[in-house]
């Protein structure tokens, strides 16, 4: 790019903005302008109003930027949200209609007709439905942390045999509720095989990532998710035990060659926050684990292990996905990426004129 845009973050004390905040430090092309957040927060230098929990320290160039209430009107080209659901909904809407590219986290317009929902190595067309929208500004979503996992697990599968049907139990981390998330008393030494409206997404989402964009519209695909979500004791990383129903007949090897010969749609463009490959395949029969290997490629890997056959569908394996990173704030810096690179990120003019 031969300019970095300016980057505002909305929820930016939360966990999400939190890990904006962490990679977005020396991002190439995006420079955060501002930090907003809630009438609390607000006023506060950011090492003050934030309880950071991050295993590094806050960026220098941030700690002592003053967070500002989170409405439209920020000098920014763009913002970013890790807004909780709670508030998301109307105030990414209100920040749309001003004028901003709202690239978010929240699962709020996941599922809006005119809403693309993106992973860019999967669906890099359906971005194209922002010329859909009716608003100055526009919004962009990132799938639900563990539909990612699935997804791109999935994408090779879906290109070379075809999936018809999906069982999936996910054993997800602990940093997926946020801060202060999961109480001690249910976390420590447990697992709790529920998880809010989690399997929901696990099953809607797929069907539209995977859908065929035509006239403005998107057809979902045609394909059956069974889902069973649990929150285990793990830091970071989600775990997904895979079993599918291919359309077209494959062994264990042949589902194995489709993983590593996968090619990425967007590999040619270079964006900063792209793995070089996007699945890492493991031979080791006990491997991946979140430990060791959610964060691989800067955690924006998905990496695959365990495959065989299946004694119900065809083929299971499994994968694993660094959910606050590939699945949340990561997702969503590659996705503006992506609209950068293809145009629909430009400098806004209040904010070329309140720099200037």
């Amino acid at each position: 790019m031969s300019h970095r845009l300016t980057v505002g973050i909305l929820g930016a004390t939360g966990a999400v903005g939190q890990k904006f905040v962490q990679i977005l430090d020396g991002h190439p092309w995006f420079e955060i302008t501002a930090l907003a957040a809630s009438e609390r927060s607000a006023g506060k230098p950011y090492h003050e109003a934030t309880e950071w929990i991050g295993s590094t320290p806050i960026p220098e160039a941030i700690a002592d930027q003053e967070v500002v209430l989170g409405e439209p009107g920020l000098e920014c080209d763009f913002v970013f949200s890790g807004l909780s659901s709670n508030v998301a909904g109307t105030m990414e809407q209100a920040f749309a209609e001003a004028g901003y590219p709202v690239i978010s986290n929240a699962k709020n317009h996941r599922m809006a007709p005119t809403v693309p929902l993106l992973i860019p190595e999967v669906n890099p067309d359906h971005a194209a439905l922002l010329e859909t929208q009716t608003t100055d500004g526009y919004i962009v979503t990132n799938p639900n942390c563990s539909t990612v996992g699935l997804v791109c697990a999935l994408q090779p599968l879906m290109q070379q045999f075809g999936v018809s049907q999906v069982q999936v139990t996910t054993l997800q981390a602990l940093s997926g509720a946020g801060y202060p998330g999961v109480s001690s008393l249910d976390a420590l030494g447990n697992v709790v095989p529920y998880i809010g409206g989690e399997e929901d997404k696990l099953t809607t989402e797929p069907r539209k990532l995977f859908g065929t964009l035509q006239d403005g519209a998107i057809t979902p695909a045609d394909i059956t998710v069974s889902a069973q979500c649990n929150r285990v004791p793990v830091l970071e990383g989600h775990l997904e035990c895979i079993s599918v129903k291919l359309s077209k007949s494959a062994t264990p090897a042949d589902v194995r060659d489709a993983f590593l010969n996968h090619e990425s749609p967007i590999a040619a463009l270079n964006l900063p926050s792209a793995p070089e490959r996007l699945l890492r395949v493991f031979d080791e029969p006990n491997f991946p684990q979140p430990r060791r290997h959610a964060d691989l490629g800067r955690g924006m890997n998905v990496s695959i292990g365990r495959i065989r056959d299946c004694e119900v569908l065809d083929v299971k394996f499994i994968a694993l996905v660094h959910n606050t990173v590939r699945g949340a704030a990561g997702g969503a810096v590659l996705n503006a990426e992506l609209l950068a690179e293809r145009g629909y990120l430009q400098p806004r003019p209040a904010a070329v004129q309140a720099s200037s």
